[in-house]
């Protein structure tokens, strides 16, 4: 397996905390889409791949088609993606994505958990070289599919020749250009693949060793930032525990 799938296996439960968590974060996700582009999936690709990621954290089908209602109130918060990034305890890097409807509360929440680990918040953009941006589609794998052809089919789009399979769930995953996410999605639909989730991820170039103690640090200073509603991930360049 590559080094992107190994990194986001490890890292995935944490990342995404809770299973009430990971709706909640969804739901503002579906809220986007539906504000941009409508409510109804067969109009709207992302909103598509959403309720696909939706489907395969087992997010209940009332739960999703609420989400969606709830985004066409005319009283519904606008939110926004912001991404905040700094160093935490021991030199490790840690990207902070989100989703707000108030920016000077969230960077509030965001900087005190930095500073109370001491930790310091950067600018955005000043942490870029230390991870790769990618857009990741898992889909059920077909019996006929020749992958090198695929991924000759998506090179244009920036995907890798590297791709990661998982014999237990039947599935490819592949990483791609962020900016090509539309593209890549609409091929797969078009060539009648099974988008079982598809996201963005920044996966870190370079992981950092650290001790068990620094390890439990790092680990309690990413729950912290993950029990604010607004925090959608948290990404970092500790080395996952074996």
């Amino acid at each position: 397996m590559g080094r992107a799938f190994e990194y986001r296996k490890a890292t995935k439960l944490k990342r995404w905390g809770h299973m009430a968590k990971t709706f909640t974060k969804i739901g503002k996700q579906i809220a986007i889409a539906v504000k941009a582009g409508g409510p109804e999936p067969e109009n709207n690709p992302a909103l598509r791949a959403i309720i696909a990621t939706a489907k395969h954290e087992n997010m209940p089908k009332d739960n999703i088609e609420r989400a969606i209602k709830n985004a066409m109130g005319k009283d519904q918060s606008e939110y926004k993606p912001m991404t905040y990034e700094g160093y935490g305890p021991h030199g490790i890097a840690i990207f902070v994505d989100t989703l707000t409807d108030n920016t000077t509360r969230t960077v509030g929440d965001v900087r005190s958990i930095f500073n109370k680990f001491n930790g310091n918040l950067g600018t955005m953009g000043s942490l870029a070289f230390l991870f790769d941006h990618k857009s990741v589609f898992t889909f059920k794998k077909k019996d006929d599919v020749d992958m090198d052809e695929l991924i000759l089919d998506l090179i244009d789009y920036g995907v890798e020749d590297e791709f990661d399979e998982d014999e237990e769930e039947n599935s490819i995953t592949i990483y791609g250009d962020p900016k090509s996410f539309s593209e890549i999605q609409k091929h797969l639909e078009e060539n009648g693949f099974e988008i079982l989730s598809a996201e963005f991820t920044y996966i870190p170039n370079d992981l950092k060793e650290v001790t068990d103690e620094q390890r439990e640090t790092i680990d309690k200073m990413v729950e912290r930032l993950e029990e604010f509603d607004d925090v959608q991930t948290v990404y970092t360049n500790m080395k996952p525990a074996e």
